[in-house]
């Protein structure tokens, strides 16, 4: 796995990262930082890979219980160490699953495995990071 990230130039903060996989995306800086506001933060984009690989795992362990999902929703919330490097400190991941006849049970067991053995951004955060987890399922 590799990406390559290019600055702007002169004048700005603005990222952009050119995955191996032939994908690009848009990172900057707040306005007060040099930045221009042109995409999320590099914190916030390392949120957004964490609550999507785990919700990846989710979604894959779901469908192959049988579980007859239709949305999943993953909230994601941190707090950063006041001090540098500032870190992650807590993250509270909510997903919000619906379906037909979705078994609290299965969801549960899915999140847990997702956390304990197969989303690794989500482990390599809670070597700094507290990470709570909640479950909410809706029938549709």
């Amino acid at each position: 796995m590799n990406t390559t990230i290019r600055w702007g130039g002169p004048g700005t903060m603005t990222l952009v990262a050119e995955t191996g996989s032939g994908h690009s995306f848009v990172m900057d800086g707040a306005p007060e930082g040099g930045g221009r506001d042109l995409g999320p933060r590099p914190m916030e984009a390392l949120l957004s890979a964490a609550a999507a690989c785990s919700a990846y795992d989710v979604i894959l362990i779901l469908v192959k219980s049988g579980q007859d999902l239709h949305r999943c929703t993953v909230s994601a919330e941190a707090t950063r160490a006041e001090t540098d490097p500032k870190v992650f400190t807590q993250i509270q991941l909510v997903y919000q699953l619906a379906g037909r006849g979705l078994k609290q049970s299965i969801a549960d067991r899915a999140v847990a495995l997702s956390a304990e053995k197969y989303c690794s951004a989500t482990r390599m955060l809670g070597m700094t990071a507290e990470i709570t987890h909640r479950v909410e399922i809706t029938e549709i």
